[in-house]
């Protein structure tokens, strides 16, 4: 009687690769974008520190109330991380890919796009900026997509830093998981008033960034910005005295410290009862800022990154 066959042992399978548990929308290929209104208006702290003080913005049709958390109010530093998501989110816009509030990424990614260094003092900075960028409360007029909002909301609903463990029981931060607000996602989805930031902006400092954001949300085909220093001090969101904004503004365009503009400042005749240092009239003084040659070469070459259809925000 024949035996049948002896079956062939099986070879042991190889386990399935584990799936991260999130997919990533980093790392970021486009540009550097961030949203026309967010530009124009200051709506963070200029500051490297807390800021515990609010914030207000009240100019013509326009007004910002901003409410520090207990850790304070997001500064311009915290700001890249919004400029980050918005980067994203427009990125995918783009593509026509569905988009959704939450984003995951890495703060690798994050860090290599705004420059900073990958040191555990980073990650800890970025630990308290996400933490500013969800406590602190902001209401404004603006409409966004269309609509308005009546309340205060925070810049991110939700923010997660996601991490493994060592043996040794030291974390690995491993993706970072936030969910942007209903305002900006709107904005950015719908209103598409979406502008390229130059790849210097994250070398400048707190009132050169505003310079550079102002100028750039105002500039349409190579026009210059010329606006008051008054006006101008509140749409920068510089807190401090007048007389010191005009110093600093000095000595930025002795610099020429602005990417892709020329910074100046025009005196204008003395004016009756305004006094200025040891009793002299004080003039009116004008503020300039002229897009450079080459600035207005690229923006006639690539224009906006995202289109100028869509409803604007309230001029200042």
């Amino acid at each position: 009687m024949t035996k049948p066959p002896v079956p062939a042992p099986r070879k042991a399978q190889k386990p399935a690769p584990q799936r991260d548990l999130f997919q990533l929308d980093s790392p970021l290929t486009a540009a550097i974008r961030g949203e026309r209104s967010l530009m124009a208006f200051p709506f963070f702290a200029l500051s490297k520190h807390a800021w515990m003080k609010p914030l207000s913005y009240d100019h013509g049709p326009v007004s910002i109330e901003v409410r520090p958390s207990s850790t304070g109010v997001a500064t311009i530093y915290d700001k890249e991380i919004v400029l980050y998501i918005a980067s994203l989110m427009a990125a995918k816009v783009e593509e026509g890919a569905d988009v959704g509030q939450d984003f995951v990424f890495t703060a690798h990614d994050l860090f290599s796009v705004t420059g900073s260094n990958q040191s555990a003092r980073s990650y800890q900075r970025l630990s308290e900026a996400l933490e500013r960028l969800q406590g602190t409360q902001i209401k404004t007029n603006i409409e966004a997509g269309g609509e308005g909002e009546e309340g205060f909301f925070s810049w991110l609903s939700e923010a997660r830093l996601h991490y493994s463990k060592t043996r040794t029981g030291e974390k690995r931060l491993k993706a970072v998981k936030v969910r942007l607000c209903d305002w900006l996602y709107r904005a950015i989805l719908r209103d598409r008033q979406v502008l390229d930031y130059a790849t210097a902006y994250f070398q400048l400092g707190p009132v050169e960034r505003r310079i550079y954001e102002v100028a750039r949300s105002a500039s349409e085909e190579g026009a210059a910005l010329e606006i008051d220093l008054a006006t101008f001090r509140l749409q920068i969101g510089y807190q401090n005295p007048l007389a010191n904004f005009r110093s600093a503004l000095k000595a930025i365009a002795a610099a020429d410290a602005i990417p892709d503009d020329h910074l100046a400042l025009i005196e204008g005749p003395a004016v009756e009862g305004e006094q200025g240092k040891r009793g002299r009239k004080a003039g009116q003084v004008t503020v300039i800022v002229t897009p450079k040659p080459r600035a207005i070469a690229a923006d006639e070459g690539t224009g906006e990154a995202m289109g100028e259809s869509g409803a604007k925000s309230p001029a200042a």
